[in-house]
């Protein structure tokens, strides 16, 4: 754990992000909206291997039915071990979820997932990103960086749905 210079967990302390970066995305399903939603939201330590994380691990921790705690671990770019620890919310009734950053690089971003019927057996999701940042200094690499994570978020999504409908149909 690390800590501030007047020995208060870091984790504790409220910072204040330099740029809020806001982006979205669509990703469509050749699957029914319902069990789109059960295998999004079906957490396991396997997730990872899904997106074709590297050298990551991930821990499930369920605090009620709709509410659980992922704890991540993987390597970034430069080799690093970065954890992060997320807050998901499940509103099965809406087929929607959030995820929040409790911990780790971006902490405090959030993340709104949004399922729905296209058709009988087509869904949609739509995906609605916040993420904070503490390191950008400009709005040109703010707007440059939120271009990267649309991309890499639903590069993710693509794949992820591609292992879904291989898997339901």
């Amino acid at each position: 754990m690390y800590y501030t210079k007047e020995g208060i967990p870091a984790e504790q302390v409220i910072h204040v992000a330099t740029y809020t970066i806001h982006y979205e995305f669509v990703q469509n399903f050749d699957v029914a909206a319902e069990d789109a939603f059960a295998w999004c939201t079906e957490y396991n330590p396997e997730d990872m291997t899904l997106m074709q994380e590297t050298h990551a691990t991930r821990k499930v921790h369920h605090i009620a039915d709709d509410v659980l705690i992922l704890f991540d671990t993987f390597s970034n770019s430069s080799g690093k071990t970065v954890e992060k620890q997320k807050l998901v919310c499940l509103y099965p009734k809406r087929l929607s979820w959030t995820s929040t950053h409790l911990t780790g690089p971006n902490m405090h971003s959030q993340f709104l997932y949004e399922i729905t019927a296209l058709s009988e057996r087509k869904s949609q999701l739509k995906f609605t990103g916040l993420s904070m940042d503490y390191e950008i200094k400009n709005e040109d690499d703010a707007k440059r960086l939120g271009k990267q994570l649309r991309q890499m978020d639903s590069e993710k999504w693509r794949l992820l749905a591609h292992e879904m409908q291989k898997e339901l149909r």
